[in-house]
């Protein structure tokens, strides 16, 4: 009787599903407003007289207290003693302040020589309200993480994470493809203004969410989930471990030539394929609409068939031909942007549906709020670093001046790409050679018959 209690609302399909989705409509708001700002870089430039190094300065302002002031890792660790309703609640508040203060930085005129710390007064007060909103939207994230493993270990796990990660991924590929039209038909700041409205939403969403986990608690008679607490020392305990690395240094190198390459995508499609700035957007959307589909396709095969290793491998090699591609400038026709996009999407689906489930094979359950906010706050570094270092080398080496206009070259842009493609694919096969080594069982499917 306590074991049919004790399962009950776990082995509720209806009820899973429905936890599921609500966390996922919350990652879906985050992620809208995590790349709103993307397809604006040449308003910014126009309108706000920004430069190239100025976006990838704010862009960079996402992992800034994540990394330095390791709110991250904090976060992982209260996420383990304080539990998923607590953690989430506090970081969907932060992501709706943080966004708050984007929204009136970049909504509010600031004096023409108005500054701090030498950079214009208006990047500095939008990039502090993105940091604030990068801790918000990470710290959700490994929450959500943690909320699926909850209810899905032993049974659909990749599926529910490659759903999840496609539904925020939707929020992305909206992002790209309604926020330059929309700031083109309106303000500048209107799409800001509609994250900000749809994140609150989302911050319902997850209230209601919690409700929902209060009562799975409940379900279960005190005592028959005996828990084996969280200590401070199991952090020492994961940073020992080989694959642990592995894994998330592969996490670092994928996303580093993912999301800041989307950061560009739309200002690539204007300078080298020409394409309309009210279209350009539309292009760089594919990628995250491609997932939507994909993601979980490839995740129920990892549940069902394994290979998890292998599918990263296969992704991180896409991901190399790809900006392999993008580099080469005698392939400038917008149609081939178009196909390596969808091709660039296929990749995008593969590396993450194969590598969050993986996770819960190589670390302890007790330790996996920590473990993914550690492997978040790696993959931090480099979503901090890359788009400043991008948008450097732009202003540096790749701006010209055609006809009175700005231009960018965006070949060794993508030859920096390609570079951290490179070493994604040499790291999974490490990972899958340490997998072999210590039977982690990433090659074997993740639901228990």
């Amino acid at each position: 009787m306590v074991e049919k209690l004790q399962k009950t609302l776990r082995e509720s399909a209806s009820a899973r599903w429905t936890a599921l989705a609500v966390v996922a409509f919350t990652m879906f708001c985050g992620y809208f407003l995590t790349d709103v700002m993307a397809p604006l870089k040449p308003m910014l430039e126009a309108e706000l007289l920004w430069n190239s190094a100025e976006f990838g300065f704010f862009n960079s302002a996402y992992g800034w207290f994540n990394v330095f002031l390791l709110m991250l890792i904090l976060g992982g660790i209260i996420l383990d003693k304080m539990g998923v309703r607590f953690t989430g609640l506090t970081s969907c508040i932060l992501m709706v302040g943080g966004i708050a203060i984007k929204y009136w930085a970049i909504s509010t005129v600031f004096p023409g020589d108005s500054t701090i710390l030498g950079m214009k007064t208006q990047v500095v007060l939008a990039s502090l309200g993105y940091a604030i909103f990068g801790v918000g939207i990470e710290i959700t994230g490994i929450t959500v993480s943690k909320i699926i493993v909850k209810w899905f270990k032993g049974k659909e796990l990749a599926l529910a994470m490659g759903l999840e990660m496609a539904t925020a991924r939707l929020g992305t590929g909206l992002a790209l493809a309604i926020t330059l039209p929309v700031a083109q038909h309106f303000t500048l700041p209107t799409p800001i203004l509609c994250g900000l409205v749809l994140l609150c939403v989302g911050l319902i969403a997850f209230i209601v969410y919690c409700v929902m986990d209060k009562k799975l608690e409940k379900s279960i008679p005190a005592g028959s989930e005996p828990e084996d607490p969280f200590r401070f020392s199991d952090i020492l305990l994961i940073i020992r471990n080989k694959g642990f690395w592995l894994i998330a240094i592969l996490c670092v190198l994928f996303y580093s030539a993912v999301f800041p390459f989307i950061k560009y995508a739309t200002d690539l499609m204007i300078n080298k394929y020409n394409v309309d700035s009210g279209l350009a957007g539309l292009i760089p959307s594919l990628l995250p609409f491609g997932t939507i589909l994909l993601t979980p396709f490839f995740g129920n095969l990892y549940d069902h068939k394994g290979r998890g290793a292998s599918i990263m491998i296969l992704g991180a090699l896409m991901l190399v031909g790809v900006h392999l591609i993008f580099s080469l400038p005698i392939l400038d026709h917008w149609i081939i942007a178009v196909l390596v996009m969808i091709v660039l999407g296929v990749a995008f689906s593969l590396v993450p549906s194969a590598m969050w489930p993986s996770v819960p094979k190589i670390i302890p359950e007790k330790q996996l709020g920590t473990a993914y906010a550690l492997i978040f706050w790696v993959q931090n570094w480099g979503l901090m670093g890359v788009p400043a270092l991008i948008g450097w080398v732009l202003e540096r080496y790749c701006k010209s001046s055609v006809d009175g206009e700005i231009h960018y070259d965006y070949t060794l842009p993508m030859i920096i790409f390609t570079s951290f493609g490179v070493l994604a694919v040499i790291f999974a096969l490490l990972l899958k050679a340490e997998d072999k080594k210590k039977g982690y069982g990433l090659e074997l499917p993740n639901i228990k018959k």
